[in-house]
């Protein structure tokens, strides 16, 4: 355990006693026999680091001391995910292909209900599709594309927020984000504390179509999220994005196990074989939600390829498909085997086990030349 984080999962720098001096810190102190605190004597008597590890987690003790406050609270859920590690890691993820609304307000109430049918279906993750807030309906004219931009601490973000927080599930929502005097099109991942874990705007914006106007992300962040079965780490992706290997190499050498793709388009043959070549290539997980057929140029088929193309007991390839939906509107989950995931990053060839890098200068060479040069490229 990090050393900052208490044997009961209360973090020493945000506890009020320690900044008071009032602890001394559990971490920190040798302690003298009979004079620890009981969750100190416990651990140090069971030969574990933290409650978490405890097989009676959570005591009827400690229990009530999770209670006590917010701090103590959030310990309890910190220790609780310790608690399950590496004895559940079938993340369960929801792709929540929906129509939108006509209206912000109405893309708050169908998102809100749609989460609260894939927490009702047990899922550890909620998906939205690209840009939910205006349905990806981008209007052309400034004064409008103000106007249904939204800040990130606006209202309907941080109701998508606290609805994390009251589900106990990670929600992955998308909008139109307003950035400065521009607009951009963004994801922000809230985890089941309802804290925002990871914000990504799309760097492969659709220059040749609705998206010219917005302004392009500049980073792959991954972070990890802590869900109640296990902690993954994770990026994204956004529809056009995935047209571009680079993208999932970048997030695949920063650690990513899982990406979360929200989309926006008629995902047919070649589109899902890019998604299947990604996970492949990089030996990680893509889930990708898309809207349903309905919405304008979209028809469903939101998938979750694991990228373990082979398995000990199994003679050749496997497919690495575990999840296509149809094109009708829908709540859908899937499972992901963590565990297997891992195992299989381990010891298979692909993702950074033996490239190269030495040998791909050209890959960042700016200069583009035909038969790919076009007018309407942003330098």
């Amino acid at each position: 355990m990090n050393d900052l984080i208490a044997f009961c999962g209360v973090d020493c720098s945000q506890c009020p006693d320690d900044i008071g001096e009032k602890c001394p810190g559990c971490r920190s102190t040798e302690w003298k026999p009979g004079d620890e605190c009981m969750p100190v004597a416990c651990c140090n008597n069971k030969g574990i680091s933290c409650c978490g590890e405890c097989e009676g987690f959570p005591c009827p003790d400690m229990k009530e001391f999770y209670e006590e406050s917010d701090s103590h609270r959030l310990a309890g859920a910190r220790m609780s995910i310790v608690s399950r590690r590496g004895r559940e890691t079938k993340l369960r993820i929801a792709f929540l292909q929906i129509l939108p609304g006509k209206s912000l307000s109405e893309q708050l109430t169908i998102g809100s209900e749609a989460c609260r049918e894939a927490k009702r279906m047990g899922a550890d993750i909620a998906l939205f599709p690209e840009m939910w807030s205006v349905g990806y309906d981008i209007p052309q004219e400034q004064d409008a594309l103000e106007a249904a931009s939204l800040g990130r601490d606006s209202m309907f973000m941080k109701c998508f927020a606290s609805l994390a927080r009251e589900l106990r599930m990670a929600i992955g929502i998308t909008y139109l984000e307003a950035y400065g005097a521009f607009s951009r099109n963004s994801f922000a991942l809230y985890d089941m504390n309802g804290e925002r874990v990871l914000d990504y705007a799309k760097v492969h914006t659709c220059d040749f179509s609705d998206e010219r106007i917005l302004a392009r992300g500049n980073d792959f962040p991954v972070c990890e999220l802590n869900t109640e079965k296990a902690a993954v780490k994770v990026g994204a992706m956004i529809c056009y994005d995935r047209e571009f290997p680079e993208s999932a190499r970048l997030l695949m050498l920063k650690g990513a196990e899982l990406i979360l793709c929200p989309n926006a388009c008629p995902m047919e043959i070649n589109r899902l074989s890019q998604l299947r070549a990604r996970a492949y290539e990089n030996m990680l997980a893509i889930a990708t939600c898309n809207y349903p057929a309905g919405q304008p140029d979209c028809f469903g088929h939101s998938t979750l390829f694991d990228g373990v193309a082979y398995l000990p007991d199994n003679d050749g390839s496997r497919d690495t498909c575990v999840l296509e939906t149809g094109s009708e509107p829908g709540v859908f989950i899937a499972e992901l085997d963590l565990d297997t995931l891992r195992a299989y990053r381990r010891s298979e060839v692909h993702g950074n086990a033996y490239r190269r890098p030495e040998l791909y200068g050209p890959l960042v060479n700016e200069r583009v030349d035909e038969p790919f040069k076009r007018k309407d490229r942003r330098i």
